[in-house]
Protein backbone atom coordinates (compact mmCIF):
# COMPACT_ATOMS: atom_id res chain seq x y z
CA UNK A 1 0.00 0.00 0.00
CA UNK A 2 1.03 3.42 -0.78
CA UNK A 3 1.87 6.12 1.80
CA UNK A 4 -1.13 8.66 1.01
CA UNK A 5 -3.59 5.06 1.51
CA UNK A 6 -2.04 4.58 5.20
CA UNK A 7 -2.48 8.08 6.25
CA UNK A 8 -6.15 7.97 5.11
CA UNK A 9 -6.75 4.72 6.81
CA UNK A 10 -4.61 6.42 9.92
CA UNK A 11 -6.50 9.65 10.06
CA UNK A 12 -10.08 7.32 9.68
CA UNK A 13 -8.81 5.49 13.12
CA UNK A 14 -7.96 8.40 15.04
CA UNK A 15 -11.11 10.08 13.92
CA UNK A 16 -13.25 7.53 15.04
CA UNK A 17 -11.63 6.94 18.40
CA UNK A 18 -13.37 10.12 18.85
CA UNK A 19 -16.85 8.61 19.18
CA UNK A 20 -18.23 10.57 16.30
CA UNK A 21 -19.02 8.87 13.10
CA UNK A 22 -16.34 9.41 10.13
CA UNK A 23 -17.06 11.30 7.02
CA UNK A 24 -15.11 12.17 4.24
CA UNK A 25 -15.23 16.18 5.42
CA UNK A 26 -13.79 14.88 8.45
CA UNK A 27 -11.13 13.23 6.79
CA UNK A 28 -10.46 16.06 4.51
CA UNK A 29 -10.62 18.71 7.57
CA UNK A 30 -8.01 16.48 9.26
CA UNK A 31 -5.42 15.98 6.29
CA UNK A 32 -5.74 19.26 5.12
CA UNK A 33 -7.07 18.00 1.96
CA UNK A 34 -9.75 18.74 -0.90
CA UNK A 35 -12.77 16.53 -0.71
CA UNK A 36 -12.45 15.21 -4.15
CA UNK A 37 -8.87 14.27 -3.02
CA UNK A 38 -10.90 12.42 -0.05
CA UNK A 39 -13.20 10.93 -2.30
CA UNK A 40 -10.63 9.52 -5.04
CA UNK A 41 -8.66 7.97 -1.96
CA UNK A 42 -12.13 6.34 -0.50
CA UNK A 43 -12.63 4.91 -3.67
CA UNK A 44 -9.84 3.14 -3.67
CA UNK A 45 -9.51 2.07 -0.83
CA UNK A 46 -13.34 0.63 -0.70
CA UNK A 47 -12.65 -1.34 -4.00
CA UNK A 48 -9.34 -2.81 -1.85
CA UNK A 49 -11.66 -3.75 1.09
CA UNK A 50 -9.39 -1.69 3.59
CA UNK A 51 -12.75 0.91 4.19
CA UNK A 52 -16.42 0.38 4.14
CA UNK A 53 -18.96 3.99 3.29
CA UNK A 54 -22.87 2.69 4.28
CA UNK A 55 -25.29 4.90 2.73
CA UNK A 56 -25.10 7.69 4.88
CA UNK A 57 -21.72 8.16 3.71
CA UNK A 58 -20.02 7.44 6.98
CA UNK A 59 -16.63 5.44 6.59
CA UNK A 60 -15.11 2.26 8.97
CA UNK A 61 -12.70 0.60 8.70
CA UNK A 62 -12.65 -2.97 7.45
CA UNK A 63 -10.68 -5.70 8.95
CA UNK A 64 -7.38 -5.65 6.86
CA UNK A 65 -7.45 -1.63 7.08
CA UNK A 66 -8.01 -1.29 10.39
CA UNK A 67 -4.78 -3.74 10.98
CA UNK A 68 -2.92 -1.47 8.73
CA UNK A 69 -3.83 1.64 10.38
CA UNK A 70 -3.28 0.42 13.65
CA UNK A 71 0.51 -0.49 12.73
CA UNK A 72 0.60 2.71 10.99
CA UNK A 73 -0.72 5.20 14.38
CA UNK A 74 1.63 2.56 16.55
CA UNK A 75 4.63 3.63 14.57
CA UNK A 76 3.64 7.16 14.88
CA UNK A 77 2.90 7.25 18.80
CA UNK A 78 6.02 5.24 19.51
CA UNK A 79 8.65 7.32 16.95
CA UNK A 80 6.95 10.63 17.99
CA UNK A 81 7.71 9.58 21.69
CA UNK A 82 11.76 8.16 20.66
CA UNK A 83 12.26 11.62 19.18
CA UNK A 84 10.99 13.76 22.24
CA UNK A 85 13.39 11.50 24.63
CA UNK A 86 16.19 12.60 22.36
CA UNK A 87 14.91 16.03 22.72
CA UNK A 88 12.83 16.93 19.69
CA UNK A 89 10.39 19.61 20.60
CA UNK A 90 7.05 17.46 20.11
CA UNK A 91 5.72 19.55 17.33
CA UNK A 92 9.10 18.71 15.11
CA UNK A 93 8.82 14.87 16.49
CA UNK A 94 5.04 14.57 15.44
CA UNK A 95 5.81 15.89 12.01
CA UNK A 96 8.84 13.50 11.52
CA UNK A 97 7.16 10.46 12.51
CA UNK A 98 4.48 11.10 10.44
CA UNK A 99 7.15 10.85 7.32
CA UNK A 100 8.71 8.19 8.50
CA UNK A 101 6.40 6.12 9.86
CA UNK A 102 5.62 4.86 6.74
CA UNK A 103 9.21 3.87 5.49
CA UNK A 104 10.59 2.83 8.74
CA UNK A 105 11.84 -1.29 8.22
CA UNK A 106 9.68 -3.31 10.68
CA UNK A 107 13.29 -4.40 12.15
CA UNK A 108 14.46 -0.99 13.07
CA UNK A 109 10.92 0.01 14.31
CA UNK A 110 10.84 -3.25 16.75
CA UNK A 111 14.33 -1.70 17.60
CA UNK A 112 13.30 1.45 18.47
CA UNK A 113 9.59 0.03 19.93
CA UNK A 114 11.83 -2.00 22.52
CA UNK A 115 14.17 1.20 23.54
CA UNK A 116 11.15 3.14 24.34
CA UNK A 117 9.90 0.23 26.22
CA UNK A 118 12.74 -0.36 28.28
CA UNK A 119 12.89 3.23 28.71
CA UNK A 120 9.86 4.06 29.92
CA UNK A 121 10.53 1.00 32.21
CA UNK A 122 13.55 2.10 33.76
CA UNK A 123 12.00 5.61 34.12
CA UNK A 124 8.84 4.51 35.65
CA UNK A 125 11.56 2.63 38.47
CA UNK A 126 13.32 5.81 39.03
CA UNK A 127 10.60 8.19 39.66
CA UNK A 128 9.94 9.05 42.74
CA UNK A 129 6.59 7.89 44.93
Amino acid sequence: MQESGEMYLESILVLSQKDAPVRSMDVAKYLGVSKPSVSRAMAILKTGNYVEIDRQGYITLAEEGRKIAEKIYERHIVLSKFFISLGTDAETAEEDACRIEHVISDKTFEIVKKHITETEAVSNETAPS
